[in-house]
């Protein structure tokens, strides 16, 4: 115990972001995972963890600001149309929302993944990652027929005169929006994770900004081209 202690004591002062070969050494001897040694590297008991996070986070979270700024420009152009239809008024924070939601999930799993050494070179062949992907798209696609549904019984009391091929319409440009922007966020968590993880940076202060910013920009901007191609 006393050696494991001295061990950690070290690679609590290793310079944070940098690899170490204490980490492999201390793995191997005393079995503990690389993700616990990651932990007590960057945030043990002498580091301010708030600062860190919010330094390693601050210049992705601006850009997401950004990103997301950027959807309202794409709503602005359609605003006339998009007003007018009820049901997708009402359906657009809701989505907002539920495919952020989605993001966080995908991207805090995906770290997980990292740090416990389960992402290889072929990602795509991970049993897990594949069964995350399964889950993610049968609750989205469930969910987002429940929401769309709602929206269409809510629409004739704000006097919205529902048609068999509005409602077709409306629910094939919810399930489109959701399942596009689901498969983006899937692959820009993957490939922004790998790449923070081997910069020697925590995925997840990366991951969940970028993925709920897309989320929002991405929705809003999806919905607008999907508004003009349908109505």
């Amino acid at each position: 115990m006393k050696e494991i202690r001295k061990h950690l004591e070290r690679l609590r002062e290793v310079k944070k972001k940098h690899y170490h070969p204490l980490i492999h050494k201390i793995h191997k001897k005393h079995k503990i995972s690389k993700r616990t040694l990651f932990y007590v590297k960057e945030y043990g008991p002498h580091t301010n963890v708030p600062k860190t996070i919010i330094k390693e986070s601050i210049k992705i979270l601006l850009f997401a600001s950004i990103i997301s700024s950027l959807g309202g420009f794409a709503l602005e152009q359609v605003k006339g149309i998009f007003i007018s239809i009820i049901p997708l008024l009402v359906l657009m924070p809701v989505l907002n929302s539920m495919i952020g939601d989605y993001g966080i999930v995908v991207s805090s799993k995906f770290s997980t993944m990292l740090h416990e050494n389960k992402v290889k070179r072929k990602w795509w062949e991970i049993r897990e990652l594949k069964r995350l992907a399964l889950q993610i798209f049968l609750i989205s696609l469930i969910t987002t027929v429940l929401s769309t549904s709602i929206a269409l019984l809510v629409s004739p009391f704000f006097g919205y005169a529902l048609t068999t091929a509005t409602i077709s319409k409306i629910f094939l440009i919810s399930i489109l929006d959701v399942i596009l922007l689901v498969s983006i966020l899937f692959l820009v968590a993957i490939f922004a994770g790998i790449y923070f993880y081997n910069k020697g940076e925590d995925p997840s202060n990366f991951l969940i900004p970028i993925t709920t910013s897309i989320a929002d920009f991405g929705n809003m901007l999806l919905l607008s081209l999907l508004v003009i191609l349908f109505f």
